[in-house]
């Protein structure tokens, strides 16, 4: 087994290595989308109420913000190779549990498992940008987190129609094949990272508190990327429940293939990391802030139009996820030493911004409908442009410390 240390590094990194990483990204986060579509399946084989089986993808999802906050950091501290084999183990031996759990209890703490070692996702963005050479990291990280995003985005497609032809149980074994095939290949090809700073585990976390208050670049980009994830979540959480009514009447499997709208704005996003490169992340924060925005005010236009809903689900995916790869070359030039740190920030603030989401789009939605809930996703996409261009010092002297 060949490993580098990071003076290997200096001639860049192979495209092999960045679609093995894309990969670990894509399988950690999809692992926490897997139960959504079968939840009515798995109500019927273990006799839940609606509410008792509606507990698993939130457990799984607060699984995954414990390994965001408590293991996420640890990347600065050991090498980040054994903690993505350590995951991908774990995760691995998570999924066949699930698979063959058989009382609900079991199913919910296999779920929490889920989350914690999906976390492996927030991993290996950290290692695809101290691997990049600094010209070529926006494209790189970019290309990275495209993993991420059709993960997240196709996982639902793949595990309802999985589900449907083989069963439940199925989905979760081929998803362990998967993650264990994927630790197969980080043994063989990821290099050995070196520690970048030798904090005691607790004084790690604290440090979280400290490069919060160090940086204005961190806090400005999590508000901004936490808004957006805002408008985000509250689009994905309330297409199936908007699309069922009229004048749409669809059904389930329509509001999945939203899910391959959504992918094809995740694939254009490496552009995104290549104009940051060569013109600075700026300049992609606000336009895909702007993109946003303008999709929702869209759909606030013309609230029954199936195309245009399509086209704008592709142009405000692509606005999300070209702002996120800016703000993580934004952030990542902060502290090198501590990218595992200021990626546990940022994404823990996206985390706070897509649960914020939910709650809000299914309260605009009941209250004034899809072009309410357009409205809020808007007005979200609207604060984050304003964050972006706002002065920084200005924004500093209004928000200290925050």
């Amino acid at each position: 087994m060949t490993t580098h240390s990071s003076a290997d590094r200096a001639g860049g990194i192979s495209s092999g290595l960045v679609f093995l990483l894309a990969a670990g990204a894509g399988l950690g986060a999809a692992s926490l989308y897997y139960n959504q579509p079968m939840l009515a399946m798995l109500a019927e084989q273990f006799q839940a109420s609606p509410a008792a089986i509606g507990r698993v993808p939130t457990l799984t999802q607060l699984g995954y913000a414990a390994g965001i906050l408590l293991l996420a950091p640890i990347g600065d501290r050991y090498d980040r190779r054994r903690i993505i084999l350590i995951k991908c183990v774990l995760l691995s031996l998570a999924l066949l549990a699930t698979a063959a759990a058989q009382s609900l209890l079991q199913l919910g703490l296999c779920s929490v498992v889920i989350g914690i070692a999906a976390s492996l996702a927030q991993d290996c963005v950290p290692a695809a940008a101290s691997l990049a050479p600094e010209a070529r990291r926006g494209k790189i990280v970019g290309s990275v987190m495209t993993g991420l995003l059709l993960g997240i985005l196709l996982s639902r497609v793949v595990s309802g129609s999985v589900a449907e032809l083989f069963g439940w149980r199925s989905m979760f074994v081929l998803a362990a094949f998967a993650v264990a095939l994927l630790g197969l290949a980080a043994a063989r090809w990821l290099p050995a990272f070196v520690p970048t700073t030798q904090m005691s585990y607790s004084a790690l976390l604290g440090s979280l508190f400290t490069l919060w208050r160090r940086h204005a670049g961190m806090r400005r980009a999590a508000l901004a990327q936490g808004l957006l994830s805002a408008a985000f979540s509250a689009f994905w959480s309330t297409l199936a429940v908007m699309l069922h009514q009229a004048p749409f009447n669809y059904g389930s499997s329509v509001a999945g293939a939203f899910g391959l709208a959504g992918a094809a704005g995740a694939l254009a996003a490496p552009l995104a990391g290549m104009i940051a490169d060569r013109k600075g992340p700026e300049l992609v924060t606000r336009g895909g802030a702007l993109l946003v925005f303008a999709s929702f005010m869209l759909f606030v236009i013309a609230p029954e139009n199936l195309w245009l809903l399509i086209v704008g689900t592709v142009a405000f995916d692509l606005g999300v996820q070209a702002a996120l790869i800016a703000h993580q070359s934004i952030i990542y030039s902060l502290e090198p030493a501590a990218r595992s740190r200021l990626t546990a920030l940022l994404v823990g603030a996206m985390f706070v911004g897509m649960a914020s989401g939910s709650a809000l789009g299914s309260l605009a939605l009941n209250h004034a409908g899809w072009r309410g809930l357009a409205l809020f996703a808007a007005a979200a996409a609207l604060a984050a442009l304003l964050v972006r261009v706002w002065p920084q010092r200005q924004l500093s002297a209004l928000s200290p410390g925050v």
